[in-house]
């Protein structure tokens, strides 16, 4: 057969094994003109009513009467300002209205935002008479959820709205940018051109097996796919990473009573935020701030002394700080070094050793005993610090960083993953990966099914083949108005 038949049959495959989207959402529900208050509540300068559909800037010219007398649903420009007027002519705000034109909107479709002032009587008021009008109210995400089915946003780049709002650190809001503007998506979609070109070589093969026709399945496909393989590896391991940065760590310091829990608590804080004293006990709940530790959000916890209880409110007090140790990432443990070490130490050494968390032995008051040697306790490792001076708090926080990181050495603007659902799917992917070049030289009948698996699985990621309750989920975490 000539070369230009084979790169036609190629083609002809590529196009027919390429994912086609379609999701089963209700047609009247895109139909909507939805509308949302944008803005967090409470009182400031500023607040957002928006409004997404074919009938937003006609709804919000029901109501908006011009400083100019301009006609918001023909003038050209696209800012606008004037009052909002109820049915009887009544003056709820002065505001400016922004209409975005489809497709140059956040959702590809008409939207008008409503800049109110900040305050939640002209902001609901505002709302109720727009939904008077004739729109609905939004659902959560459902703003970023129409950005994504009209194919503006993928589902990476559409949780990255998310992450970019709750992000705590300036290294977690670098990590959502980087999968906002596309670099895990990219990294995704190569791969996915890969298997795909890689199809279509299989396919091929299975439907003409007796055309004159080159080794479509041969040593460069597999090179190509052990190729992919490869950078799916290097992808998922980034996904601890990725999580630190977007949901952070905790880190529960324990200890017996009055070893220096609270004063530790607060030296990493650089604040007075837990009652120091030379009261054993003092410490009666769990308190809880977060820090930045290598642009990880970290919840630090200071717990009750752990003992046996001498009252009942101590008693609750032990149990809450157990229930700490059960859910930390990583634990300091502190010890006393102007003391000798008790038998409660002992025994709490003990116990977390059985623990499956990383525990850290901490040594405080070396500027009481600075020659003082502490036990040969095997944990992940140990810091001599000083609590009450501050000696030693920068190579603990740089251990905790270590703990929590590992060797990872991900850059903030490459592409990482983030969430469980996309770490799961990878998985799949490259396990189905696998099972294809351990099995290379069956038939080509047998290959086509495991590479099929390996595509659905990234399109899962990107959200071309995404389960529908899995989208319904993703969108519903977010918050009303984005």
């Amino acid at each position: 057969m000539a070369p230009e038949c084979v790169s036609f049959i190629l083609l002809s495959y590529t196009k027919r094994t390429a994912s086609t989207t379609v999701y089963a959402v209700q047609a009247s529900s895109l139909e909507d003109t939805i509308a949302a208050i944008s803005t967090p509540p409470g009182e400031s300068g500023i607040g957002i009513v928006r409004l997404s559909g074919d009938r937003a800037v006609a709804i919000v010219a029901q109501a908006f009467v011009s400083s100019r007398g301009r006609d918001i649903r023909s003038a050209s420009q696209r800012v606008f300002h004037g009052h909002i007027k109820d049915a009887q002519g009544a003056t709820i705000d002065e505001v400016l209205v922004h209409v975005m034109r489809a497709p140059h909107s956040y959702t590809r479709e008409d939207v008008v935002e409503i800049n109110c002032h900040g305050g939640a009587g002209p902001l609901n008021a505002v709302l109720e008479l727009v939904l008077t009008c004739g729109a609905r109210l939004a659902g959560p995400g459902e703003f970023t959820q129409r950005a994504f089915l009209n194919g503006r946003l993928d589902l990476v780049q559409a949780e990255a709205v998310i992450d970019r709002i709750q992000a705590r650190t300036r290294a977690s809001l670098r990590a959502a940018a980087a999968a906002a503007d596309g670099v895990l998506s990219r990294a995704i979609q190569e791969m996915h051109d890969v298997l795909v070109d890689a199809m279509a070589h299989i396919e091929a093969a299975v439907d003409f097996p007796d055309e004159d026709l080159p080794d479509l399945v041969d040593d460069a496909l597999r090179t190509q796919l052990e190729d992919v393989r490869m950078r799916m590896c290097e992808l998922l391991d980034t996904a601890e990473v990725g999580r630190l940065y977007r949901e952070g760590a905790s880190v529960a310091i324990v200890g017996r009573p009055n070893v220096g829990k609270s004063s530790l608590f607060n030296a990493l804080l650089r604040d007075a935020r837990a009652i120091v004293t030379a009261h054993p006990g003092t410490t009666r709940d769990r308190i809880e701030e977060v820090i930045t530790i290598a642009g990880v959000p970290v919840r630090l916890i200071d717990t009750a002394g752990l003992r046996t209880a001498h009252d009942e409110v101590e008693k609750i007090g032990v149990e809450v700080a157990r229930d700490a140790l059960q859910r930390a990432d990583v634990i300091l443990f502190l010890l006393d070094l102007s003391e000798p070490i008790a038998q409660e130490d002992g025994r709490l050494a003990e116990e977390l050793t059985g623990l499956d968390q990383r525990v850290w032995l901490v040594l405080n008051k070396v500027d009481i005993t600075p020659n003082a040697q502490g036990p040969d306790w095997t944990f992940s490792g140990t810091s001599r610090i000083s609590a009450k001076t501050g000696e030693g708090l920068d190579g603990l926080e740089a251990a905790l960083a270590g703990l929590l990181l590992g060797d990872a050495s991900v850059a903030l603007d490459q592409g990482m993953i983030t969430r469980a659902h996309q770490r799961d799917s990878l998985r799949r992917a490259e396990a189905a990966l696998g099972q294809l070049l351990e099995n290379y030289d069956a038939s080509p009948e047998f290959l086509s099914i495991d590479l099929r698996e390996a595509l659905d699985a990234l399109g899962e990621i990107t959200g071309e083949t995404t389960p529908e309750d899995i989208l319904e989920r993703i969108f519903s975490s977010f918050c009303i108005g984005k």
